[in-house]
């Protein structure tokens, strides 16, 4: 099939799902890319937390921080809303800044995110993102800002009215009345910057490979796997990724590394026009696409 016409079939299976989303997978070697919409900005909710890794480790490498330096946090008091880790606490914990870092990737705590944010905040991640020659991915707020949507003050019974203004309030020029979904004033970026993203993790060439090292390993151990690993994770592959959820937005980036060679950067950055919190087709809908688009330059 031609390329243009693959592509049609696969925007219009998104569109079928209710989906528009930017995607790009790009062979990390060869540079060759194929995607729909690659520079298509998105918010990008907790894909954040990668940025924010890569400037808290490249502190500690510098020696401007001590990874085991310990942080104390109080449930409501450092309470961010999130669904996992310490966010769900009902206790005060005494945690290691190197283990805020696996909480943030891992199990995307946000309140571990909001905590490193303490330390390097957000115009500090932006100018590192700035001097590594990636000005696409945009850092704009912390996690406490990020997660102070409509959502969080509504009943889950009411969750679909969230949804419905995430969907209704847009602009065609990517504003939106809820600001945490407007790409001028959130954290943002498309796929084809998250890719550059990736691959300076995994071909660095300004980031030290010990940071570079580090943050691969976060990616590795991330254990939200509902999305597209699915589609890329086996016993003959390494997938190595980040999601990002908020309101009617799901992404995922990552690195698919073949054992029998060839590596692919892979982002899927998606909105939903369907008004329902869980959407379990959406996730296999984002999956199935994206594998589809690795498979083309793969089998070139």
């Amino acid at each position: 099939m031609r390329e243009e016409a693959f592509l049609r079939r696969l925007r219009e299976e998104l569109d079928d799902g209710g989906l528009r989303g930017s995607f790009l997978v790009r062979d990390l070697d060869s540079g060759e890319e194929i995607g729909i919409e690659p520079d298509l900005e998105f918010s990008t909710a907790s894909l954040v937390k990668i940025p924010l890794a890569m400037a808290v480790l490249e502190r500690v490498r510098r020696g401007e921080l001590d990874a085991a330096e310990p942080v104390v946090l109080t449930p409501g008091v450092d309470a961010v809303p999130g669904p996992t880790g310490i966010s769900r606490f009902r206790h005060p914990v005494r945690i290691a800044v190197e283990d805020l870092l696996y909480m943030s990737m891992a199990v995307s705590d946000n309140a571990a995110a909001e905590a490193l944010f303490a330390f390097t905040p957000p115009a500090e991640v932006a100018e590192l993102l700035k001097g590594l020659g990636l000005p696409g991915v945009t850092i704009r707020n912390t996690l406490r800002d990020m997660r102070d949507t409509p959502e969080t003050h509504l009943a889950r019974s009411d969750g679909h009215l969230a949804q419905r203004l995430a969907i209704e309030a847009g602009t065609e020029g990517r504003g939106h009345s809820v600001p945490q979904l407007d790409v001028t004033r959130a954290s943002a970026g498309s796929a084809r910057a998250y890719v550059d993203l990736l691959q300076e993790l995994w071909r660095p060439r300004a980031l030290p490979e010990w940071t570079a090292a580090r943050v691969r390993d976060l990616m590795g151990a991330n254990l939200m796997r509902q999305r597209l690993t699915p589609d890329f994770a086996s016993d003959a592959t390494v997938w190595s990724s980040k999601t990002g959820t908020l309101l009617n937005l799901r992404h995922e980036i990552g690195v698919v590394e073949h054992d029998g060679g060839g590596s692919y950067a892979v982002a899927a950055l998606t909105e939903s026009r369907v008004a329902a919190i869980v959407q379990p087709e959406a996730e296999a809908l984002m999956g199935g696409v994206a594998r589809r688009l690795r498979d083309r330059p793969r089998a070139a």
